[in-house]
C-alpha cells in the first residue's frame, strides 16, 4: 500500500494512460455532474431546500411566491406567500416586479414547475429567485406550517 501523499504527478500520469477507460469514465462523470449544476443554476435559479427557505424568508425577507393553481394555493400554502398561478403566470409578473430586489422562493407542488417559473423571472431580469425543491411537499415533509388564510 501506498498514500496518497507519496502519489507523483508521473504515477498519477502513468495510472490514466494505463487504464484509458477508467479514466476517461471518470472524467466524463465529472464533467456531467459539472454541467448539470450550471444547468440546473442557469435553468431556473438555484434550487433550495425547505430549511434554506425558511431562513431566506426570516432574515433576507424573501418573498414566497406560489405558482400552484388558485384552488390548491387555498387548500394550504405557506405563510405569507403570494398566488401566481403559472398558468396565467404573464398576468403576475407586473405584480411581482414590485419584489424584484428581493428573494423569491417559487412553491409548487413538487418542484418542477417552480423551476420552469424560476427561469421565466431569471429572463424577465428578476436575479435572486429560488425554487424550492420538493415544492410544498417538501415543506410538509419537514413539518413546517402551513395555512389556508
Amino acid at each position: 500500500l501506498f498514500s496518497a501523499s507519496t502519489m507523483s504527478i508521473n504515477q498519477l500520469f502513468e495510472f490514466a494512460g494505463n487504464h484509458a477507460l477508467l479514466s476517461s469514465a471518470l472524467i466524463t462523470v465529472l464533467l456531467l455532474i459539472a454541467a448539470n449544476e450550471i444547468f440546473r443554476v442557469l435553468r431556473g435559479g438555484q434550487r433550495i431546500s425547505p430549511a434554506e427557505a425558511v431562513r431566506l424568508i426570516n432574515h433576507e425577507n424573501a418573498l414566497v411566491v406560489d405558482v400552484r393553481p388558485a384552488a390548491e394555493f387555498k387548500r394550504g400554502h405557506i405563510l405569507g406567500a403570494i398566488s401566481a398561478p403559472y398558468a396565467s403566470f404573464d398576468e403576475h409578473l407586473t405584480k411581482l416586479r414590485k419584489h424584484a430586489e428581493r428573494p423569491l422562493v417559487l412553491c409548487c407542488a413538487l418542484g418542477s414547475t417552480s423551476a420552469q417559473a424560476g427561469l421565466r423571472l431569471r429572463k424577465e431580469g428578476f436575479a435572486a429567485v429560488h425554487p424550492l425543491t420538493g415544492g410544498l411537499n417538501a415543506w410538509q415533509g419537514a413539518n413546517l406550517p402551513v395555512t389556508t388564510k
